[in-house]
């Protein structure tokens, strides 16, 4: 027989893939059940598909396909219809953290070229005055929280506003869920890079097909689950959750904050069964006064660092079984999963939290996660020895934007090159060891110590300076400065230098001032010793 490919297969066996069908379909199957659930708001798919068919329309009067349009907003329901009604027009969706400091959305902004950009309220006047200091800025359209009595800037257009001059739903403008390339972008995600200024990471429709498809299975999601917004959208499209839920027409619950109450009001009255987060989201629920034990099972997927004996304790007695992930921004999110074995029930509590600190196997839209050495060979899984974890497979990123050297160095050898040093143990399962990059993750947030460095070397008295991840239990890790001054400075000056520069998330906790920075005799700073001087 010939083989066939997409070209010569007839339309009837092949449509291109695109996470945008999964509410097509939920839409059309079951228009009366509940898809976003936020506060007092609730809408059915019905509803939540006529939302985001509007917006479609009114970004289409201005926005062309290929473009970038920008939503810096906290988990509402805006953010979510973006991730639908954005790519529907053909269009790059880039969602953006609130926190971030305004050169950063400059910055951003510019290397996206937005062309239109969706802000919360709550940071309106940052992300405008941002805008505005560009080139060619982007419009700038506010979101207003109605829900939630976030006051409005009253300064500029607002998404009421925006939606109300979209065009009259008609056969000729409804929007369908097909796309003529799978290949083609639907998001653009920035990530903390070691070096340099953040690195813009492209996501096809079909990545993010597969990777939403295999969330779903992994998490056991269906039609009657109900999922907690409590990771991010903006972060890696919430683990393309942001799909996946609407995938399996499960009902999305939207937080505009992860708080404590937030949380306990949600798993009360809304009766969730899957959320995701970092340690900080588990140790919070764990330490609430209303925490008590569910009436069903609930699971919770965590990334970064795995949850310790006692997490695990404390979520099995209230019900909630923690699933561990392992990702980056370039792999959608989560990339391999620890699937537990039947015997692992038998074992210790503590016994269990050993096997659950293993970062897994790849979840299945990836085909295989390896050890390697610097010359790209495959190293032996013996547990022990130690290379650079590897990945390959449906969901590794299109590349970095505007950045073929950078692309070409992470895919070397016909891998994605994570940075991140582990051992492969015989079964099969990645652990983690230490980081390449000097990336600290804090409460799931990547944060860059050559970025938090350069802006400490900035102040005119600092000489020099080392930031390292030290180990906190609520946060994983937190940014420490190791400070070497040549002038009369105090700690609280360098912070609130930092606080001027830096997102509030990457100022660090606490500024050392010390005589001089431990060095090897090629002059490079031994932050490991850092390291231990911080435990």
């Amino acid at each position: 027989m010939t083989p066939t490919n997409a070209t010569t297969t007839p339309p009837a066996s092949y449509e291109p893939l695109t996470p945008l069908a999964f509410l097509g379909r939920s839409a059309a199957t079951f228009p009366e059940r509940e898809a976003v659930i936020y506060g007092t708001r609730r809408s059915t798919y019905a509803q939540f598909e006529s939302e985001v068919q509007q917006l479609a329309r009114a970004l289409s009067k201005s926005i062309k396909p290929g473009q970038v349009v920008s939503f810096v907003a906290p988990n509402t329901p805006e953010m979510l219809a973006a991730h639908y009604a954005v790519p529907l027009i053909g269009a790059v969706l880039n969602p953006l953290n609130p926190r971030l400091a305004g050169r950063e959305f400059s910055y951003i902004f510019e290397h996206a070229e937005s062309e239109i950009v969706f802000v919360d309220s709550e940071v309106a006047d940052i992300v405008s005055s941002a805008a505005a200091g560009m080139k060619n800025p982007p419009a700038v359209i506010e979101l207003v929280d109605n829900e939630f009595g976030v006051q409005p800037t009253g300064d500029l257009p607002t998404y009421t506003d925006f939606m109300a001059a979209a065009p009259e739903q008609t056969s000729e403008n409804t929007f369908t869920y097909d796309v003529a390339d799978e290949l083609g972008a639907i998001t653009l995600n920035y990530t903390s890079g070691t070096t340099g200024p953040p690195k813009g990471v492209l996501y096809t429709h079909r990545g993010a097909y597969l990777s939403a498809q295999a969330n779903a299975q992994h998490y056991q999601l269906d039609g009657s689950s109900k999922y907690l917004w409590t990771l991010p959208m903006f972060h890696c499209n919430g683990w393309t959750m942001t799909w996946g839920v609407t995938a399996t027409a499960s009902t999305h619950v939207c937080l505009r904050a992860v708080r404590q109450d937030a949380i306990w009001d949600a798993f009360d009255h809304e009766s969730i069964t899957h959320l995701c987060g970092a340690p900080i989201v588990a140790a919070s629920i764990i330490e609430a006064d209303r925490a008590h034990p569910m009436g069903h099972p609930v699971r919770l997927i965590t990334a970064a660092s795995a949850p310790p004996p006692s997490v695990i304790e404390g979520l099995e007695k209230l019900s909630i079984t923690p699933i561990h992930v392992y990702g980056l921004t370039e792999t959608y999110g989560p990339a391999t999963i620890n699937e537990p074995h039947e015997h692992w029930a038998s074992l210790s509590v503590t016994e269990r939290a050993r096997m659950l600190a293993r970062q897994g196997v790849p979840m299945l839209q990836n085909s295989q996660a390896a050890i390697v050495d610097s010359e790209g060979n495959q190293l032996p899984a013996d547990g022990e020895t130690q290379g650079e974890v590897v990945i390959r497979g449906n969901g590794v990123m299109a590349g970095y934007y505007k950045n073929p050297e950078a692309t070409e160095e992470s895919f070397a050898g016909g891998w994605f090159h994570t940075g991140d040093i582990g051992v492969q143990h015989p079964d099969g399962y990645i652990q983690l060891m230490d980081r390449l990059k000097d990336i600290i993750i804090s409460g799931g947030e990547n944060i860059s110590s050559i970025e938090v460095e350069g802006v400490l070397h900035s102040h005119p008295a600092v000489s020099d300076v080392a930031v390292i991840g030290a180990p906190d239990d609520r946060w994983g890790e937190r940014p420490v400065a190791y400070v070497v001054v040549n002038g009369d400075v105090t700690s609280d000056a360098l912070r609130e230098h930092c606080r001027a520069e830096l997102a509030g998330f990457k100022v660090p906790d606490a500024f050392h001032l010390i005589e001089e920075l431990p060095r090897s005799s090629t002059g490079k700073i031994r932050k490991t010793e850092l390291r231990a001087m911080a435990d």
